[in-house]
């Protein structure tokens, strides 16, 4: 993994979605009446985090940046790179400040760790059934409220690579678009004509006879919309080149490497950021 990846995706209105994000998770909790009622501000603390089991790491660097919220200052170490995977019982972070504020930040540290890490977790299993073809697996817009951003990093950090970050990225006609504009054919013209300059165009298809129309079109990209792997077959023989092709609909692990076998540039996968399971981590403090 590259070691600005993290710098690199998370400028502008990206890292301010991150660090709003941060600002609402401190919000959600509310003062720590517990630590606040147990520690003195002086009493400093040291914390490590552990990985509990095997897994792809990613929002590391989200730590320091969570640590600095509030008051007291505190120093982190991060022991290994996004994008690694780690086996159970390493020590990711090594961290040390006022207990109170180690305290409060842990659990915003370990929730944004483990959700993120799960979601690289589950995107480099299919990156790995998709070794020996040409096909890239892309991620979705179902994602959490308020955590596109960092979830589609952690989708890189796997091994993935990013659909459109947000609607104005590439115009998308969907079966609501097209069924209301009357037609891929009018949804196009009307994009064009409306929209300068006019992103990229894709183009969901759930026919033949929908297919043939946005070829006609001349459009960017063509998604096959749950599809079976015949109509699939069928379809991408009629795509020219000039158009890339898409899968989309229903993939899992067990499925995905047929389905790239039948030559799509990309297959797209809602369930990388919707349903990964959490990466387990834990974090221990000690008085110092």
């Amino acid at each position: 993994m590259e070691t600005n990846l993290f710098d690199t995706f998370f400028q502008n209105e990206a890292r301010m979605f991150l660090l709003a994000a941060i600002r609402i998770a401190f919000s959600e909790d509310g003062p720590d009446l517990t630590s606040v009622g147990v520690f003195e501000p002086s009493d400093m603390a040291q914390a490590h985090i552990v990985a509990k089991q095997s897994t792809i790491v990613a929002g590391l660097p989200i730590l320091p940046m969570v640590l600095e919220f509030g008051e007291g200052e505190c120093q982190i170490h991060l022991n290994v790179d996004d994008g690694d995977r780690v086996s159970p019982g390493t020590l990711v972070a090594a961290m040390q400040g006022p207990a109170v504020k180690l305290l409060k930040a842990e659990r915003v540290m370990l929730n944004f760790l483990c959700h993120l890490s799960g979601v690289s977790e589950l995107t480099s299993r299919y990156v790995e059934a998709l070794k020996g073809t040409k096909t890239r697996l892309l991620d979705t817009r179902k994602t959490l409220p308020c955590l596109r951003y960092p979830e589609k990093y952690a989708v890189l950090c796997g091994g993935g690579t990013n659909h459109r970050l947000n609607l104005a990225e590439m115009c998308m006609l969907k079966d609501n678009h097209i069924d209301r504009a009357g037609g891929i054919a009018l949804a196009v013209e009307k994009l064009r004509k409306n929209t300068d300059p006019c992103p990229p165009i894709e183009v969901e298809c759930r026919t033949q006879a929908e297919v043939d129309e946005a070829v006609g079109c001349g459009v960017d990209r063509i998604m096959l919309d749950n599809m079976g792997p015949d109509e699939i077959r069928k379809a991408l023989a009629g795509i020219p080149d000039t158009i890339e092709t898409e899968i989309s609909g229903g993939v899992s692990l067990d499925t995905i490497h047929e389905l790239a076998q039948l030559g799509p540039d990309f297959i797209s996968v809602g369930r990388l950021t919707h349903s990964a399971p959490a990466s387990d981590f834990s974090m221990r403090i000690e008085r110092i």
